[in-house]
């Protein structure tokens, strides 16, 4: 029998082809080899319970029989057209009946060509260049977006800081950076500068929530001021609720963009916004000035769609999100409970279906105040958590409906670990 490759051997050979051994999205020393609802496993076979959940989109778990089976029944008919096909149709009438903002929408296959075209979009509409974003919030790798997402330096606002090489001095002139959570400093920027296309926003930003009123604020100053306000829902689309933040906090932004869930775990992306803004991707309606060209190999690709369309279905049912919601609760208190009975200062920081702790006494209210007074102490916490079969991001945990009591109990015992090896052993 021939001998089975090691993840160490699976490591030392990405290391040869691939740039820090390594995608670019998660750590490059653990390499995944299956996934079976809430488990996943590495290629030496150890077995973890999954709140990475391929950073967002396994809302359902890994191999959802129903999921698999509408895959299934799509294959054989066809896997890619670059043509319109029946189960894009069915998945933007499902977008569009679910999502406020969105009377149409356009497919594209990533959340971050979503978000750039979101914010060309807005440009086309308006007529105008400079974008609005928050420090620390994350659109994507665009240009524009690569502008003060975890910038190193602290710069006075609203200056732009590229968080990559590659990106000229003209794209930081048309962006102005604002803290998230601040209306006053919004509402500053939006009086000095009268060329501001658009505000972009996660609503929740990476795991920061929204201040009571601040949604509706950023609303309020956008109509004042004639800019658009776009949602960036990649990650909070389908999660927070059905309708995403835009039904959990009852704002509606002018566009929003939206990933990760609607693709059922494969490539698929949507921005959505009313007709007539939409209408700038229809040369026949805005004419060739105003025209936005929009094309993707496999934008609206049916086996994608097919997936999107059945997790959404399954997320429809009665109590989908109230059981996510009860999991995520119980993540939360059993680390909150543990560390207060240590003693230990941390916030819980984000949505029950969304979060992460940080181990400061500080509130966590915008991308400077978010973060650990040790790091390291971080570190150690998630490497313990992992050492025992608990698989996330050092920064966020998703909760997926797949989580059973057997993982929360696991879960329960490799927090009490994480405790008791990071800070009082």
């Amino acid at each position: 029998m021939q001998k089975l490759t090691s993840q160490s051997e699976w490591i030392t050979r990405a290391k040869a082809v691939l740039p820090a051994g390594g995608f670019g999205n998660f750590d490059p020393g653990i390499v995944i080899a299956k996934g079976h609802g809430s488990r996943v496993w590495d290629e030496d076979g150890k077995e973890y319970i999954d709140y990475l959940i391929g950073s967002g989109p396994m809302l359902l778990g890994h191999g959802h029989p129903e999921v698999m089976e509408a895959v299934l029944e799509q294959l054989p008919k066809g896997m890619t057209f670059f043509a319109n096909n029946a189960k894009g149709v069915e998945l933007a009438e499902a977008i569009v009946d679910a999502v406020p903002c969105c009377e149409q929408v356009r497919f594209v296959a990533s959340g971050g060509e979503a978000d750039m075209y979101a914010i060309r979009l807005a440009r086309a509409y308006t007529g105008r260049n400079k974008i609005l974003k928050f420090e620390g919030g994350y659109h994507g790798m665009s240009a524009e977006a690569q502008m003060s997402l975890a910038p190193l330096a602290r710069v006075n606002f609203p200056q732009a800081v590229p968080d990559s090489a590659g990106i000229p001095q003209g794209v930081a002139d048309q962006m102005l950076i604002a803290p998230y959570n601040d209306l006053a400093a919004v509402e500053a920027l939006l009086n000095e500068h009268k060329d501001v296309a658009a505000i972009i926003a996660e609503p929740l930003q990476r795991i920061i929530p929204a201040e009571p009123g601040y949604l509706q604020g950023l609303r309020d100053l956008c109509d004042r001021h004639s800019v658009m306000l776009i949602f960036d829902e990649i990650v909070t689309g389908f999660r927070l609720a059905y309708g995403g933040a835009q039904e959990r906090y009852g704002v509606t932004p002018d566009i929003c963009t939206l990933g990760k869930i609607i693709g059922g775990g494969f490539p698929l992306a949507a921005l959505g916004a009313s007709t007539e803004i939409m209408q700038h991707f229809d040369k026949s309606i805005v004419g060739s000035d105003k025209w936005l060209m929009q094309l993707g190999t496999l934008s609206g690709n049916p086996v994608a769609a097919a997936a999107g369309l059945k997790t959404m279905e399954v997320l429809r049912r009665p109590g989908s999100y109230e059981r996510l919601r009860t999991i995520g609760r119980s993540l939360q208190d059993m680390q909150r409970d543990a560390l207060s009975e240590a003693g230990i200062a941390h916030q819980i920081c984000g949505d029950e279906t969304l979060f992460d702790i940080f181990f400061t006494e500080t509130a966590c209210r915008d991308y400077r105040s978010a973060k650990h007074d040790d790091p390291a102490q971080n570190a150690t916490y998630n490497t313990v958590l992992r050492k025992h079969g608990v698989f996330k991001s050092p920064g966020k945990l998703y909760p997926s409906l797949a989580i059973t009591e057997a993982d929360l109990e696991q879960t329960r015992f490799a927090v009490l670990e994480a405790v008791q090896s990071t800070f009082l052993d």
